[in-house]
Formats: C-alpha cells, sequence, structure tokens
C-alpha cells in the first residue's frame, strides 16, 4: 500500500514549525516562540512516539508502515533528520539573536557580561537564586540521582591539583524562576539564561574546593511517557493512574541532547551512569537546551516584536444577550474560536447555575486549564443545586495530574464524576444542559472540537456548535448515558460516535461520493483534520480518487496519504497551514450531487480516534452555519501565505497562488470582524 511514514510525516509537521521561526515575515519574538514550540514538540515525540519505536525493536518487529526498513533503520533515519533540523534550529537561533542585537536587545552570557551587569546579576542570583541551586557532586560513593526528563541539567566539570584531579557534579536549574533575566542600561536592553547566571557562580557554589578551573555544559534527556496500568481489580482506576504516574518518573531514558563542548569524560560518566550507548539514543547540540522555556520569551514591550492583536471577537446572536440558553434554544449557533470568544461558554455555565429551571449539567472533560473557568462554573451549579456530572478523562496525555485534582475537588463538593475506560479513552467535546420549562424538557447541547480550555481557546482553531436541535441533542443525551451506565449501546442516526458507527458512516458517505462520481454526478470530498493516518480510510479515500472524486484536504499535522499518484491520487491535493494560530478544527464536507452534507466532529482519521476511543462528530444542518463552513474553508484553501503542499518528498513547498498573497488567518479574522457588526 502506498504510504508515508507516521513518525516521518511528523517530522515534516515539525520542520513547518521551525520554518515559522526561520520566516522574516514572522515578527522577531514569535519567532523564538515557534522554536520553543519546536522543542517541545520533539520532547514529546521522543516521549512517545520514539519510546515506541524502540519497544518495537525491542521484540524485534521486521516492518514499519510507510518505510522500507525494519523499525531499527527507521530509527536511525529519524536520528539523521533531526540532527538536520537540529542544523537549522541553531541557524534560527543565531539568527534571531543577531537581529534583536540590531534592535538594541543583546543577548549576554558568562563571556560577555560587563562589571556592572555581573553585579546586577549576582545580587539577583544572592537574594532570589542561590538557595534554590541543590548541587550534587558525582563519585563512586553516591548513587546517581533520579534526573526529571521535564527538566534541565547542568554537569559540572571541576579539575584541581594542577589539572590532575577532576570531580563531576550536577546542578537542576530551577523550574520555579524565569528562564530570563532582563537588564536595561541606557536604551539597550539585555537578555541572559539563568543557566548563564548559575555559571557565573559556579565558583561561589563549589566555595569550599580549590580548582584550577571550573566549567558546566547543559544536558537533557527523555523518559518513555507509556502509562503502564495493571489488571488489578481491587484498585481503582483513579489509583492506577496515580500509581502510573510515579513510574512514568522512572521510565527509561530514550534520549540525551547535550552541548556538542563537553569533554568527553564527562560525557561518558553521564552516559554510563544513565545506561545510554553514544550515538544511538545521544544528539549534540548547542549550549542551551529545553527551549520549550522559549515560548515565554520576553517580548520586551516592543510591540512589533509580537503579532498585531487579534482580540476575540462576539458573535452577533450572543453578544448582550440577557439569556444565552435562550438565544441557543432558538437558533443554532456556531463558534470559532480564537476568532470568537470562548466566553460565552464560560457564561452559559454560569448562566445554567443560577437558572431556576435547569435540572442538571452534563460534560465530558479532556483537558482543562489549571485554573478553569470551565470547572469554576461547573461548581458554582453544584453549590446551587444543579445536578452535575462530569466524565472526566484521566487518560489525558501529560495533564493526568491536573484532571486527577480536578476530579478530587469536584468530588469533594457534590458533583457526580465518573472517569473514563482504561482500554478506551473519552476524547469527545460534549456538553448538555437539561432545562425544563411548561413541563417540558429542552436540551442545550454542545459538540466541539477542542477541549474546554480558557487558554488554549485563545490560540488553537477550533468549531463549536450551540444547539437545542431534538435531531443532535436527543443523541448527545444517548452519549452521555452511554457514558453513565458503563458503554450502554445507542443507536445513533445523526451522529458520527467512534467506536460503534463513526467508521461505517464515513464510508459510507465516500461510497455515496464513488457512486455518484461514477454516474457523472457532482462529487467531492472536503476535509479539515490534525492528522490522517488511518489505511482502510485512506484506501477508500484512493478508490474514490480513481473514480473521479475531487478531494481537496487541509492536514495539519500528519498525513500517510500521498497525494498526486498516477492513476490512484490523481484527484487529491493536500495542503498544511502553520501559522499563528494552530489549526485544531476538524471537519468534513461531502457533495451529495448539489445537496452537501457538512459534518463537525472530535475525531482524527486515525486507528485510535476511530476504533479506540469516545468521539463524537455532529452534523451541522442550519443553513447558514454550513455556509460559514464553506467561508472558512474556502478562505484556507486560498491561503498562499502560510500554506505547504503535502508531497511524498515531505519538503514542504510553500503553496504558490494565482493574485495577491492571501494570509488565510488574517482574513478569517477580518471576516469574523465584518459578522460582529451584522
Amino acid at each position: 500500500m502506498n504510504l508515508i511514514n507516521r513518525e516521518l510525516s511528523w517530522l515534516a509537521f515539525n520542520e513547518r514549525v521551525l520554518q515559522e521561526a526561520l520566516d522574516p515575515r514572522v515578527p522577531l519574538v514569535e519567532r523564538m516562540r515557534f522554536l520553543g514550540i519546536y522543542s517541545n514538540n520533539l520532547d514529546e515525540f521522543f516521549r512517545v512516539r520514539v519510546a515506541n519505536l524502540r519497544r518495537m525493536i525491542a521484540v524485534h518487529k521486521r516492518t514499519v508502515d510507510g518505510f522500507e526498513g525494519t523499525p531499527a533503520e527507521l530509527y536511525i533515519e529519524i536520528r539523521k533528520k533531526v540532527l538536520k533540523q537540529q542544523a537549522k534550529f541553531e541557524l534560527a537561533y543565531h539568527k534571531i539573536v543577531e537581529e534583536l542585537a540590531a534592535k538594541g536587545i543583546f543577548h549576554l552570557d558568562e563571556n560577555s557580561i560587563s562589571v556592572s551587569q555581573q553585579k546586577v546579576v549576582n545580587d539577583y542570583f544572592n537574594s532570589t537564586l542561590k538557595h534554590a541551586i541543590i548541587p550534587i557532586l558525582l563519585d563512586k560513593k553516591t548513587p546517581f540521582p533520579r534526573l526529571r526528563d521535564s527538566s534541565i541539567y547542568l554537569a559540572v566539570r571541576i579539575l584541581s591539583e594542577n589539572k590532575q584531579k577532576i570531580k563531576f557534579a550536577l546542578i537542576k536549574i530551577p523550574s520555579e524562576f524565569p528562564r530570563f533575566f532582563r537588564l536595561k542600561e541606557g536604551d539597550s536592553e539585555f537578555v541572559i539564561l539563568m543557566d548563564d547566571i548559575i555559571r557565573l557562580n559556579l565558583k561561589h557554589i563549589f566555595s569550599i574546593f580549590s580548582f584550577d578551573s571550573i566549567d558546566a555544559f547543559t544536558f537533557k534527556f527523555t523518559r518513555d511517557a507509556e502509562l503502564d496500568l495493571d489488571d488489578d481489580i481491587s484498585v481503582s482506576f483513579f489509583e492506577k493512574i496515580e500509581k502510573s504516574l510515579k513510574q512514568r518518573k522512572k521510565g527509561k531514558p530514550v534520549r540525551f541532547v547535550y552541548d556538542e563542548r563537553m569533554p568527553k569524560d564527562l560525557l561518558d560518566y553521564l552516559l554510563n551512569a544513565l545506561n545510554l550507548k553514544f550515538g544511538i539514543n545521544t544528539i549534540p547540540g548547542g549550549k542551551y537546551h529545553n527551549f520549550k522555556d522559549f515560548i515565554s520569551f520576553p517580548s520586551f514591550e516592543h510591540p512589533e516584536f509580537n503579532y498585531q492583536p487579534q482580540p476575540p471577537l462576539c458573535h452577533h446572536d450572543l453578544e448582550g444577550k440577557k439569556s444565552l440558553i435562550k438565544s441557543i434554544l432558538e437558533k443554532d449557533v456556531l463558534l470559532h474560536f480564537p476568532y470568537q470568544k470562548f466566553d460565552y461558554i464560560v457564561d452559559l455555565l454560569r448562566e445554567a447555575a443560577i437558572d431556576p429551571k435547569v435540572r442538571s449539567i452534563k460534560i465530558n472533560v479532556y483537558r482543562v486549564a489549571k485554573n478553569s473557568q470551565i470547572m469554576n462554573a461547573l461548581l458554582a451549579a453544584v453549590y446551587n443545586g444543579k445536578e452535575v456530572t462530569v466524565v472526566l478523562e484521566l487518560q489525558a496525555r501529560f495533564d493526568e495530574e491536573n484532571n486527577l485534582y480536578w476530579a478530587d475537588r469536584l468530588k469533594e463538593n457534590g458533583a457526580r464524576v465518573i472517569y473514563g475506560i482504561q482500554d478506551l479513552k473519552v476524547h469527545s467535546k460534549l456538553l448538555q444542559i437539561t432545562r425544563i420549562s411548561n413541563r417540558q424538557e429542552k436540551l442545550v447541547t454542545y459538540v466541539g472540537t477542542g477541549n474546554f480550555n480558557e487558554k488554549s481557546a485563545l490560540i488553537y482553531g477550533d468549531l463549536a456548535l450551540l444547539t437545542a436541535e431534538p435531531k443532535v441533542a436527543n443523541e448527545v443525551k444517548k452519549v452521555f448515558r452511554l457514558l453513565e451506565n458503563n458503554l450502554e449501546r445507542g443507536i445513533f442516526k445523526e451522529l458520527m460516535v467512534s467506536p460503534f458507527n463513526a467508521r461505517r458512516k464515513i464510508n459510507t458517505l465516500i461510497e455515496r461520493e464513488i457512486k455518484h462520481a461514477k454516474a457523472g454526478k457532482e462529487a467531492f470530498i472536503r476535509l479539515k483534520l490534525n492528522n490522517l493516518t488511518d489505511k482502510r480510510l485512506i484506501e477508500k479515500l484512493y478508490a474514490a480518487s480513481s473514480s473521479g472524486v475531487k478531494i481537496e484536504m487541509i492536514i495539519r499535522g500528519i498525513c500517510c496519504l500521498i497525494p498526486g499518484l498516477k492513476g490512484k491520487s490523481e484527484n487529491i491535493t493536500i495542503i498544511s497551514i502553520v501559522d499563528r494560530y494552530l489549526e485544531h478544527a476538524r471537519f468534513m464536507i461531502f457533495a451529495n450531487n448539489g445537496t452537501p452534507e457538512y459534518f463537525i466532529s472530535s475525531a482524527d482519521w486515525m486507528e485510535r480516534n476511530l476504533d479506540k476511543r469516545i468521539e463524537v462528530g455532529a452534523p451541522i444542518l442550519d443553513k447558514a452555519l454550513q455556509t460559514e463552513i464553506d467561508t472558512i474553508f474556502e478562505y484556507q484553501w486560498k491561503g498562499s501565505v502560510k500554506s505547504r503542499l503535502i508531497r511524498k518528498d515531505l519538503k514542504n513547498v510553500y503553496r504558490k497562488a494565482e493574485g495577491k498573497p492571501f494570509h488565510a488567518q488574517v482574513m478569517l479574522y477580518y471576516y469574523y470582524k465584518d459578522k460582529a457588526l451584522i
């Protein structure tokens, strides 16, 4: 089967993120932040995907989809690509530093700092940092410390007695303080990393030793992030997650990134202590690591260093209304974040909390903010005597601890909390408010593509349908019943519900387009997804293309389908948009011979989403909202500034379009700005 390998496709996606850091059209500090996003993405890739690949190697699996070679050979290929990207990363970083210097903002280190600047920095160290620094001497008498894979470390080399005696030590860089320290002198500004502040003070930290030289080199490493849940039925799911989180902190190392200037004796010592092999788990890099902290790089109060402000806009059907519930009962509403306000969802819950006619609120939660406005609104509903049911997914990777915290708080205050099922994550985005008026039950319902998270709603592009349409609302009620009653099976005619009918429904919709194309009728498929990896659906799309169905897809991340293959996928064109906002919405449009059908969904077209998760997609039935979905796709498809073509060679070539450059995300903002005035 013709496929692009999943891991290599993901690396191509992350290279698109790196392109943003190199793009001079992107404001300067935003480029630095894209380096942070790239680094954070890569950390997660190694913790999850590369760790899984190494497990495949361990069990001697011989083949990998989309790659002509073994898992071991794929691992080598991944390492080659990461090293190439590392070179581009370093180039981008140095370019940004140079351009900041040209604007009067200078990066200091322990070698370039002046005497007066060092006094300011040392005062900061002594007053704030000193007591958070814990040096650990490394020797045969002391067990090597357990390292955290979310941290950065300085490996210290102390040379004494005429350079004949060597001591090694470790310092964990404190995470509770900002990584960047700013100084100002006249019209110039300076920034120094905490790493270098510590380097400047190594002589004070190790003052009890006499030495000829002392140096420190940054490194970090990444552990396998898989959660192993045992089958002990005497232990609750909550307890299993808590136990597995502790075990994750002891997971096997899968990557060791280090300052390439690190002396061989120090590098060998660390690799031996961590049971790693040079050239297999190791990646040499520059002086600084854990660039994810650069997501918070300061903007220095220079507006031109950041994107132009685009505050979320009001929705004309909701703004200024006395009752959001009554507005939704009157007509369907589609919200598009971050262009429009997420506040409406919090306000909807707050209204439901005090509405005497509201009986219950049900919601399923995957990821929420740490100090979540959504969760606080649900607590307000509990305090007001509403029946609140929260289906909380404890297995949301890297958000497990936050979800455990909220599970405890909700239960303590009287909410009913239901956990996801061990082997079936609940990834849908549903909310339902039951209101009784004149003895009639009304179901105010939310079906979304993204999380109930007010922070991510400022940067993630997502869609949310608010409706009281009985066809949709009654089936969402069935989904909640399914989750509350241990997978009580329901029949769904309108919704796409994984793992029950979603795959079958999508297949049926594609088959209908194939049938229409063969009959000479209008046939097309337009898809917007994060990832496309499901082999059976890819094969079905190949069949549709071969039958004459025109297929246009916007895939942000992984795409295993190869477009443009003669006789197979010539009718398929795929683009990827990486820009200011993370494209996260998922929707589908099927031509249906001139009467198009529209769906939004929480699910990507991946095996896990269709077969191993609870996911929900809903039809968009309102004609005005269908037109809005068309406009979103049209704007993004027309985009030429941030659109790359997805091709077999994974080269991330920018798409060329006729006419003036069209910046899709900027133009969508103006589109919603105009709508807000209607």
